[in-house]
């Protein structure tokens, strides 16, 4: 029930906020977010450092984050980049009220028990991973080959300390 929720809600939010002619602008930036996630959901499949726990027993986590990956998400990235302001100081402003948001719905769900963490992860690591997500897809936006070469050694950073054994990879 909370992803149809959730899918309404941000359909409603995306009618208001998006400026639908621009939806090509930020259609590399989504692409590169799904891959990234898809990547992190290939690599880390059995060695999940979190994951949807759903209520219901039709849902599971792999159909409710391509819900998030390809509905979701998606909407959130073009009302973030359609709104980043062109002030320095505005932007860190506008950064730090994302990366707020992103964790307290995900303190939220982990609270209600509908997100898990795992393998050492917890709520203090989303928070910087949200810095440094957001940070990245602003860039992205902005001066695409920078965020890819950017997001190189963080994943590399991410991967030495969260990395999952040999015998967990496919």
């Amino acid at each position: 029930m909370y992803l149809a929720i959730a899918v309404a809600v941000i359909l409603i939010l995306a009618y208001f906020l998006i400026d639908w002619k621009r939806w090509k602008d930020f259609y590399p930036t989504i692409q590169f977010y799904i891959i990234c996630n898809l990547m992190y959901n290939f690599i880390f499949y059995n060695h999940t450092l979190w994951a949807y726990k759903p209520k219901s027993p039709w849902l599971n986590h792999t159909f409710i984050d391509l819900a998030f990956s390809l509905i979701i998400i998606p909407i959130v990235l073009m009302i973030y980049l359609n709104h980043i302001p062109k002030m320095s100081k505005n932007t860190l402003f506008y950064l730090a009220a994302w990366v707020t948001v992103f964790t307290v719905v995900e303190y939220f769900f982990q609270r209600t028990g509908m997100f898990i963490y795992d393998n050492g992860w917890g709520i203090i690591h989303s928070a910087i991973f949200n810095v440094i997500m957001f940070s990245v897809l602003g860039i992205h936006y902005k001066r695409p080959l920078y965020g890819i070469l950017l997001s190189i050694p963080i994943i590399a950073i991410l991967l030495f300390f969260n990395h999952p054994s040999f015998g967990d990879l496919k």
